[in-house]
Formats: C-alpha cells, structure tokens, sequence
C-alpha cells in the first residue's frame, strides 16, 4: 500500500521495486509524470518561498514607514502643542501685563481718591476753624456791646470825652458790615481804574503804528515779449515745461492770455524762485533743460540772498544788535511766508514795535521786548521735518544760538502752550494779539469773507433747538436765539459750549469768536 503522505520520489522507488517484467509504457508516463510534478512542486515551493520573502520585505518597508509616519506625526503633534503652549503662554502674559496696568490704574485712582479726601478733610477742618472763630469773634462782640451798653447807662457819672470814646466803638462795631461792603467796593473800583488804564496804554500804543495788510497770492503773473515765447517755454512734446515744473516744484499754467504765463504753488519761496528762474531765461533765450536747471539753482542763490537782505533789513530797522547769522537768516525767509493774508515777517516787524512801546509805557526794558516780539513767529520759517509747534521750535532754535532765557520763553509762551516765566511773555503775548487781530490787520476776499460768516451760522443752526443765528462784528460774534420751549437754560450753557467745539474743529479763523446764546420768554396779551 502507498501512504497519502508520500513524496513523489517515494513513489518512484515503490515502482523500482516491482518485478522487471512488468516495466512497461504506462511506468514510463506514471515516471515522467512523477518527474514532471517533482518539477512543478519544486517550482511551486520554490515560488512560495520568494513570495514570503518578499512579503516579509514588503512588511518589513511597511513597518518602517508606518514606524516613520508616527515619528512624523509625534513631531508634529508635539510642535503643535508647543506652538499651541507658546501662544497660551504670550495670551497669559499679555492679560498679566494687562492686569498689572489696570492694578496701577486702579491704585492710581484710589491714590488720587485718598488725596481728594484729605484735601476736602483739611479744607473742612479749615472751615470749620474759621467758623469757630467767626462765632467766638460774633460772640465776643455781643459780649463787647452789652459791655459798653451797661456801661453808658451810667453816662451822667462820665465826661464828655469818655461818652465820644464809647459812642466811637459801639459805631465801629454796628457798622462792620458796612466797612467790608465800603472796603469791596474801593478794590472794585480800582481794579476798574486798573483796567481803564491798560486800555489807554493799548490804544496809545496802536495809535502809534501804522501799516498796511499784505496780501498773500498763491499765483504770480510773468510777462513775456512775444506769444511765440510760450511755444518756447513749452518745448518739444512739453519736455521743457516739464523740467521747470519738476525742478521748480511750481505749476506753470499757459492760457489764451497774451503775452504772460502763471505760476501757480502754496509755497511763496518756490513761487518766487520759479519767477525770477523764468524772467531770466525768457531774457537770455536759450530754453531748454540743462540751462532750466542751471537758472533755476542760480534763482535759488538769490532767493537766499535776498532772504538774508530781508531779515538783516529787518534787524536794521529795529536797531536791534547782536543777533546769530543763522537767526537772522532764519528771519529773512519769513518775507516769503503769509498767515491769514498777513506777512509774517512784516507781522513779526510789527509785533516788536508794538511789544517795545508797551515796555516803555509800563516801565520794562523796550529793547528786550522788541527782541522778542521780532522772533516769536522765527518757528514757522524753520525747516517742515521738525516736530513740535512753531512756537516750540522757535524757542529751542533761538536758545541753540545764544539767546538770553528771558527771550526764549517769550518766544516759547507766546501762545501759552508753555507758561510765561517773565512780564516779557506777556507783553509779547499782548502784541502778537494786537498786531494780528486790530482792524486791516489780515485783508480778505468778499466772497471768503461771506463764506465764513455763512458757514459760521450754519454751524450755529445745525444744533438741535436753535430758532436763529446771527454773525456779527465781522464775524468775531455770534448770537444764538433758542427756542424757550426746547432749550432749557443748563442746556442753553450746554449749547454755547458745543458751538464752541464745533467752530473749533470745522472753521479756520483768526483771533477768536466770542459765542453768545440767548434765551428769553415774552407772554403777550391784549385787551379790548
């Protein structure tokens, strides 16, 4: 019997053994048979092998990468968590910072409270010190006239010298109220005589100066001598135009007018050196960029000796010795400035003159105030990169060059954003007022000068219960008639001072606008 179990080559040998004669050709086939499955199971295993091989190997790579994913993914997880842990720890410290801001803030608070407090506390113990006294004293004179009553009831035993005594201080004491009442009205009326006489010196002073407002254009006119000059000054495809506008920083405006052109810019420096830049090249001939820029930078040169002129001109004619080159240069450029129509320098001329005749009726140094006044408005020439006022620019340019303190704060106060130190600072507060806001001072146009007095009405009529608004004395009043059945009269005090907040941030004006806001109720009847 074969075993199930056995092999092909066990199969073979059985056969091998049987008997020789019965070899034949089925042996043959079951042989080749056999051999061909011993092949065939050979390749089977040998395929089996190779596949778990490779299986294994694709195991193995599969290990490793699920093995690299996860490292992947831990390191990334635990980047996230770290960012996520970072985040958390700058929102913490953002809201300690924020806390501790807070905390300083609310001690802060409770410090001032406390001050408060003790304040009030030592104002109270003050009151009630001097009601004390005042009651001690009230008592005291009570007691007194008792005294003296009880004391004339026996006037037949005293002479006459002795009831004229007694008589002198029961009168005094009766009458105290009417001394304090006597003693208000003779300070009133001082200060009144005080105020009678600063007027006087103010109108004397302006009374003695004279000048006339200048006019700041934003345009100025240059002949030429023929129309075919404009063709000229235009240039091939506008290249020369061009090149004026660029190193000039001006508009240049060419029209139908004959024989002139515009130029047009803000800055009166550049509006004059574009003048003078173009006259003479109009004069010489040739026109076109290498010569524009040469002209121009000549202009440039002359401009600035023309400013230096202008400010030693200045200085000249106030007698005023000892001054920087820098400032005096500094002060030319002002000719070429203008606020409110007004020049600066010309103001700034003024404004010493008129500082140096209030020292002089007041009794201070004249010379001291004229130097100051000539250079409170220096700031606004300086160059545009610096910050501050003008006024603070002023100050700390004229203390870089040696100017006395006394005149620096005068320069620095004069629109009181620093507090003046000096009557110096006054007087020139004073001045700078006066020369700026007297009439003819700063001209303006009609048309401008309607807008603003229309516009400053309808600021007036925007606000909620208002019946009617009236500009008047030149647009430096406005009067404001509300309605008595709306507006009460804690919202009428309300009303002048939103108007005064919004004149502030929506018009440009000079000097100030005095805001007046009446409200009144008429009852009308009538008989027959």
């Amino acid at each position: 019997m074969i075993s199930a179990h056995a092999t092909p080559f066990s199969l073979l040998l059985v056969l091998a053994e049987g008997e020789p004669g019965d070899w034949s050709l089925p042996v043959a086939l079951v042989v080749g048979g056999g051999i061909g499955f011993l092949v065939v199971w050979a390749l089977t295993r040998h395929t089996r092998r190779v596949a778990h091989e490779q299986a294994a190997e694709l195991a193995e790579v599969a290990r490793r990468e699920a093995a690299v994913a996860a490292e992947e993914m831990k390191q990334k997880a635990e980047a996230e968590i770290q960012e996520k842990r970072a985040e958390a720890n700058r929102e913490f410290d953002r809201r300690e910072i924020e806390s501790d801001v807070r905390l300083r803030e609310i001690r802060a608070h409770e410090e001032s409270l406390a001050l408060l407090d003790y304040q009030f506390e030592q104002k109270q113990e003050r009151l009630n010190r001097e009601n004390a006294a005042v009651r001690q004293a009230r008592d005291a004179m009570r007691a007194l006239s008792k005294s003296v009553r009880k004391r004339l009831e026996g006037v037949s035993q005293m002479d006459a010298e002795e009831i004229r005594r007694a008589l002198r201080e029961e009168v005094l004491l009766e009458c105290q109220d009417e001394l304090r009442v006597l003693r208000r009205e003779t300070l009133e009326k001082s200060e009144q005589e005080l105020q009678t006489d600063a007027r006087r010196i103010l109108v004397a002073t302006m009374q003695r100066l004279s000048s006339k407002p200048n006019n700041d254009l934003t345009s100025t006119l240059v002949s030429l001598p023929s129309e075919e000059m404009k063709g000229r000054i235009i240039g091939r495809e506008g290249r020369n135009i061009k090149a004026f506008e660029a190193a000039t920083g001006v508009t240049v405006l060419i029209d139908e007018s004959p024989q002139m052109v515009m130029l047009s810019s803000f800055d009166p420096m550049r509006r004059e050196i574009a003048r003078v830049a173009l006259e003479a090249l109009v004069k010489d001939g040739r026109i076109h960029p290498a010569t524009i820029e040469e002209f121009v930078k000549r202009a440039q040169e002359e401009i600035e000796l023309a400013t230096t002129q202008a400010g030693e001109e200045a200085v000249a004619k106030l007698n005023i010795n000892g001054l920087h080159h820098e400032i005096i240069r500094l002060l030319g450029r002002l000719k070429f400035r203008f606020s409110y129509n007004q020049n600066v320098l010309d103001h700034s001329v003024e404004t010493a003159f008129i500082a140096s005749m209030l020292a002089s009726e007041v009794g201070l140094d004249p010379n001291l105030a004229k130097r100051a006044g000539l250079l409170h408005d220096i700031g606004k020439a300086a160059n545009g990169e610096l910050e501050g006022s003008h006024a603070h620019i002023g100050g700390e340019f004229i203390k870089r060059y040696g100017e006395t303190p006394i005149v620096v704060n005068a320069v620095a106060a004069h629109h009181e954003e620093v507090k003046p130190e000096t009557v110096y600072a006054g007087l020139v507060i004073l001045a700078d007022t006066i020369s700026a806001v007297r009439p003819g001072a700063r001209a303006e146009s009609m048309a401008l000068y309607a807008q603003r007095l229309e516009r400053l009405e309808k600021l007036a009529l925007s606000l909620e219960g208002v019946q009617q608004a009236f500009a008047i004395q030149a647009g430096r009043e406005i009067r404001v008639v509300v309605s008595p059945q709306t507006v009460t009269d804690d919202r009428a005090r309300e009303l002048a001072k939103e108007l005064r907040a919004k004149i502030e941030a929506e018009l440009q004006y000079p000097s100030a606008i005095k805001i007046t806001v009446i409200r009144e109720q008429r009852f009308t009847e009538t008989a027959t």
